[in-house]
């Protein structure tokens, strides 16, 4: 977490009028249904904030109800103490053995093409099996357990056998190259690695088992990898070690009792990427954990029996655990997932699934929708998209063009849309309208979900005047919170709480309007100190974005003796767009016109791609890197695409 500099406020000066009031059909059907009803329900989450909690977990099924909500030890939260369930009960156990046996709850397409599904009751006797097999090679509760895999239904298995069982899952993003896995393996100490041979993207084998090998070199704690055959690839198996997953389950029982976990057992620890130093793995418990995401999931997207539910998300992210795995299945969902690429082997390829198996929800992150926008609205036209209802957007803030785009071409200005704020560290969303009940305007979080008291202050904590931007914090503990770094809970004390007296330091800059409404306005590292005023990066971008010729945007700054950091900003052109000196110009001078001076760029650079994650979020700390130095030192072993950094070293150089 960064160090907040002394700064008060930040300048902000991004205005948007444009408002869009819930569509009276959706309204009426959703499970808030009135901006009256959502006040009501807010209000009092607040001030009977343990009366409302104690409520609301009535929603899992419990082996002891708690009579404990809260006991807060700052900065150490324990939620419904004395109760005890099991997760993996939750999401699927009570679903199979009840109404929802026949239901679908797993629907997979891959990226060659191929289509699975499995039921409730049949995720129940695989789970089972899974759970079965890490227990013959010695998983019991509290152990450790790895999982690197792509998008596929046994990751979700993987993920929920060990919550079966009380073993703590740290899934490890399929992106990450060896040293990023042996680093989370070794810090975790992990009993067992889960993988499987390889994965499709875009057309080719991304070899997860060849990289897993490599990283078990430099990682002795791993006794056992099991390994899903999915392509069928060529893979190393070293004797003793490594054993196929399908032949394990062959002799493996359908049936395994769900470990009791008492509330604040850990469930996962997930580790931040991006960093160079040590990884931080996020420890998130049971039972809090839980509850934040079954309600977050039933609110924020409206969830009713019918929906087809398609988070983009990657597993291997927090928002694949809240909104791929646990939070749709505590609500007995039916999930879809995709193994790819979105534009394998047509850039169409989401649409074509989107009506394919009539997904009603859709939740992608800003980053996608820029990539969509560039490739253009025709390929979005070929294909009806009637069954959407819901569109979500996550993982930073959007720019008010890309949501006005996604608002007309995907959701054809019948779809509410859910701009939703939270982080790794917050476990469920915080901030974001109800789709029901809150009128939302392109580029705004809204409103803050039930429960959670956020804020924007200076460092010292006093508020900060409205429409101005300042450090967004959380006033209240809530019940999703992670409640340490494995191994290292100073390092989660100072990380986090200890920035701003008595409240949680998110990292990012915010403003409230006049209607407190949450305007994010990026991380306080990405906050430009020029000419002793603080303009947020998001700000610049969205004024970028919003020129006809322009399709994505990031700003960095660059130290600079007379203003203290000049704004260079990287632009991706729309097809057919020239990148000319003279559009250049004109482009300093549209977000002059549109922030005013301060925020004109000293410098833009086209770019046909910016670098990013293989989850689509900008790595602006190497652009920050490239526009100081000219060079890459960092961490890129997140990056999807080597070759755009490359490029872009070469434009800075010539």
């Amino acid at each position: 977490m960064p160090e907040v500099q002394q700064a008060q406020s930040f300048t902000s000066s991004l205005r948007e009028d444009r408002s869009f009031p819930p569509p009276a059909e959706f309204a009426a059907r959703a499970h808030i249904r009135s901006r009256a009803e959502y006040d009501a329900m807010y209000r009092r989450s607040i001030e009977d904030n343990e009366g409302f909690w104690r409520e609301q977990a009535r929603e899992l099924d419990w082996f002891t109800e708690p009579t404990q909500v809260l006991e807060w030890n700052d900065p150490v939260a324990k939620w419904f103490g004395d109760g005890r369930l099991n997760l993996c009960h939750n999401a699927v156990d009570r679903h199979a053995l009840g109404s929802r046996a026949g239901k679908m709850a797993l629907l997979w397409e891959g990226e060659p093409g191929e289509v699975r599904s499995l039921t409730y009751l049949e995720l129940y006797a695989e789970v089972q099996r899974v759970a079965n097999v890490l227990k013959r090679y010695g998983v019991r509760k509290g152990d450790r357990v790895a999982i690197y895999m792509g998008v596929c239904p046994e990751a979700v298995i993987a993920v929920l056998a060990c919550a079966r069982l009380g073993a703590v899952h740290n899934v490890v993003f399929g992106g990450f190259a060896a040293q990023a896995l042996a680093d989370r393996m070794n810090d975790a100490q992990c009993k067992v690695l889960i993988t499987q041979d390889s994965s499709f993207r875009r057309g080719q084998d991304v070899l997860l088992k060849a990289i897993a090998d490599e990283a078990l070199t430099r990682c002795t704690c791993v006794e056992t990898v099991l390994v899903h055959r999915r392509s069928g690839h060529d893979v190393h198996m070293q004797e003793g070690r490594d054993r196929w997953l399908q032949d394990e389950l062959k002799s493996a029982e359908a049936q395994c009792a769900a470990e009791p976990m008492e509330s604040e057992d850990p469930l996962f620890i997930l580790y931040t990427s991006g960093t160079t130093g040590k990884p931080k793995g996020l420890v998130h418990t049971t039972a809090g954990y839980g509850v934040g995401t079954l309600l977050t999931t039933k609110y924020i997207f409206d969830l009713h029996e019918e929906d087809v539910y398609w988070c983009t998300a990657d597993v291997g992210w927090i928002t694949g655990h809240s909104y791929v795995i646990y939070g749709p299945l505590l609500n007995g969902a039916t999930v879809f997932l995709y193994e790819g690429a979105p534009n394998w082997p047509d850039v169409d390829r989401f649409w074509q699934m989107v009506d394919r198996h009539k997904v009603s929800i859709f939740y992608t992150a800003p980053t996608a929708i820029r990539a969509f926008m560039k490739w253009g609205a025709d390929a979005v036209r070929k294909h009806t998209l009637s069954t959407l209802r819901l569109l979500g957007t996550v993982g930073e803030p959007i720019n008010p063009e890309a949501w006005m785009w996604y608002h007309r071409e995907i959701g054809h200005e019948r779809c509410p849309i859910v701009d939703t704020w939270w982080q790794t560290e917050t476990g469920s969303i915080m901030i974001a309208p109800l789709p029901g009940a809150v009128s939302t305007k392109p580029g705004t979080a809204t409103l803050p979900f039930f429960g959670v008291e956020p804020a924007i202050v200076t460092k010292s904590g006093e508020p900060v005047p409205a429409g101005h931007g300042g450090l967004l914090v959380i006033r209240k503990p809530w019940p999703a919170m992670a409640r340490t770094i494995f191994g290292d809970p100073e390092r989660y004390k100072q990380a986090y709480w200890s920035e701003v007296p008595g409240c949680y330091f998110t990292g990012d800059g915010a403003r409230q309007d006049e209607h407190g409404e949450f305007w994010l306005m990026g991380r306080v590292d990405d906050v430009l100190n020029v000419s002793g005023h603080r303009l947020g990066t998001m700000e610049i971008e969205s004024a970028l974005v919003a020129h006809r010729a322009v399709t994505e945007a990031a700003v960095v700054g660059r130290p600079d003796e007379m203003k203290g950091e000049g704004i260079i900003a990287f632009v991706s052109l729309g097809d057919h767009v020239e990148p000319t000196p003279g559009l250049k110009d004109e482009l300093k001078k549209h977000v002059a016109k549109e922030i005013g001076a301060l925020a004109r760029p000293d410098d833009i650079r086209f770019t046909p791609a910016l670098p990013k994650t293989r989850s689509g979020k900008i790595m602006r700390r190497l652009l920050r890197e490239l526009a100081a130095t000219g060079e890459v030192k960092g961490d890129t072993t997140t990056l999807e695409d080597f070759s755009v950094v490359a490029g872009l070293k070469e434009k800075d150089e010539e």
